[in-house]
């Protein structure tokens, strides 16, 4: 299923132990969750955790969330294959997170909405609504489920289970304690699954430089340009432009307007926080570029040196696992993507049921009680998971390397969604209809693109050049495109209800921000962090 052999990892004794401690700790914390003591509200309970999450729970949910086996899996692959430009994704997102926290927050906890799609009704109408909540759910479906059972599967396939039992295991072991526990589970277990993962990267990346002879002999071995995170503009996957310019705009759709990380936001007790939260998030996406990208180029480093053999840049974590961890440690790695993959699947479940249940069935269903909105949400995880599977063997055509195949599908839904919202915050004029207008625009500029880039093989000239432009490129010019349109058709249109918008737009004085100086300085000192390894690796 992977389209490679699978190089087999062997346990011991107490690699089984360890994995199993990991499942017992997680399924203790996730039904001591959703066991909390829960108030009247029983929804916001199950969907936003109370609204009473704490900014270190929040930062790590953020951050665990985010990093599934797809991420240990593909960057390690991307390393391997190119060395750190990969991890552009992660710097960037630092600065993502730093806009959700100063920019996006006050307006999305200030309005009380429970979902992205909510707030968009606020903003411009119903219309609007629809239709992020429609391709949310598909985008999870055709992205996130998909991709992340794809990648448990190769990790099942390393210590021999098949693809789809170790799949079908891990989905239904994950979708226990998400169905039962809700997004307070999905947290708190969140939070277990960050000191496990990052223990796992880290083992794989201190063992694998141990094994190689250190930092030093490393850049001996491989390409000073392996460690450039700058490539020229006509590089085929990291292109300097597309990094710099289009890049942020899929980092602010998937960190600042997607319900799938915007919900731990959302949880938080309050605006302070909900902001210290990202900003921790931001600094712990500093991580990966070491203890995911670094292991891949490690790999690479011992190909060259002829002591390690891969034949896929997809295998090369299992196999440098196996190559240079001792016996004991290869189970905390496997928990560690246990923990990867098991963290970002409740959380999408999670996600998916509460734009189901609040978008769809609450909206159109208003009389129905809280424990019924609760079963719904349960109910509907499982049609989701089915539609995940189906979709994973068309996975095939696109890049080989895991992770860009998952950035390249959010191009083509990301740019028209993050104009509606990122304009949308400054620029009162923007209606309804000039939303609804750039947001079908996008999707049908996105739809043609998908399909020309799964029949290019077959296209030349004009059409050719479309379905090949570096998909960084691609989702600025739709960005572009769709920003024109949002503003063009605005403007020839009605003018809003300032009434029914001001508290979702910014004014000169915003009320009610709460600022600290700590949480400056935190901003500061990320802001440094970016800047010095941009320097560094160039």
């Amino acid at each position: 299923m992977s389209g490679s052999e699978i190089i087999s990892v062997d346990l011991s004794f107490f690699d089984i132990v360890t994995i199993g401690v990991y499942f017992l700790i997680v399924f203790a914390i996730a039904w001591w969750a959703s066991h909390r003591e829960r108030s009247q509200n029983e929804s916001t309970d199950y969907f936003l955790a109370g609204r009473d999450v704490g900014w270190f729970v929040v930062g790590a949910s953020l951050f665990a969330s985010n990093i599934g086996s797809e991420h240990l899996i593909g960057l390690a692959g991307s390393g391997f294959a190119e060395g750190v430009p990969v991890a552009q994704y992660e710097i960037l997102a630092g600065i993502a997170l730093l806009m959700l926290g100063w920019i996006f927050v006050p307006f999305y906890l200030k309005s009380n909405v429970s979902t992205m799609p909510e707030f968009l009704e606020k903003r411009y109408d119903s219309k609007s609504r629809m239709y992020l909540s429609v391709v949310s759910i598909i985008g999870y479906v055709l992205t996130k489920i998909s991709v992340t059972i794809y990648a448990g599967g190769i990790v099942f396939e390393a210590i021999g289970v098949d693809f789809w039992v170790g799949a079908f295991i891990l989905v239904v072991v994950t979708g226990i304690y998400t169905i039962f526990g809700g997004l307070k589970a999905v947290v708190y277990t969140d939070l277990v699954q960050m000191f496990v993962l990052l223990g796992g990267a880290l083992a794989v990346t201190f063992f694998g430089l141990q094994e190689l002879g250190g930092w030093g002999e490393m850049t001996k071995v491989v390409d000073p340009e392996f460690f450039s995170l700058w490539r020229s503009a006509e590089h085929s996957n990291y292109p300097w432009t597309g990094i710099l310019f289009g890049a942020p705009i899929l980092g602010i759709w998937y960190w600042c307007t997607d319900q799938f990380i915007v919900q731990r936001v959302l949880s938080a007790r309050d605006e302070e926080n909900a902001r210290k939260g990202t900003i921790f998030a931001g600094y712990l996406k500093m991580l990966p570029l070491f203890i995911f990208v670094l292991p891949g180029i490690v790999a690479y480093a011992l190909v060259q040196q002829g002591t390690l053999n891969i034949n896929e840049p997809n295998n090369t974590l299992p196999v440098l696992a196996q190559a240079v961890l001792p016996v004991g440690l290869r189970g905390l790695v496997i928990a560690g993507l246990f923990a990867a993959l098991m963290s970002s699947l409740s959380s999408v479940f999670n996600s998916c049921s509460t734009l189901i249940t609040l978008d769809f069935y609450k909206k159109y269903k208003e009389n129905t009680s809280e424990h019924e909105l609760v079963i719904v949400g349960q109910v509907s995880t499982v049609i989701l998971v089915i539609l995940g599977l189906l979709w994973i063997p068309f996975m095939e055509y696109f890049s080989n390397q895991l992770f860009l195949y998952l950035q390249s599908i959010q191009a083509y839904i990301a740019p028209p969604i993050t104009a509606v919202f990122l304009v949308g915050l400054f620029y009162k004029r923007l209606n309804s209809t000039g939303a609804f207008v750039s947001l079908i625009s996008g999707f049908i500029l996105g739809l043609l693109r998908f399909f020309l880039e799964l029949y290019k093989s077959s296209l030349s000239g004009f059409w050719y050049d479309i379905a090949t432009i570096n998909f960084l490129h691609f989702a600025l010019l739709m960005f572009v495109i769709c920003t024109v349109i949002l503003i063009a058709v605005s403007l020839f249109t009605e003018k809003p209800d300032e009434e029914q918008i001001k508290d979702v737009i910014y004014h000169k004085t915003i009320e009610d921000t709460q600022l600290t100086r700590r949480s400056i300085w935190f901003t500061i000192g990320l802001i440094g962090i970016i800047a010095f390894m941009w320097i560094y690796f160039s």
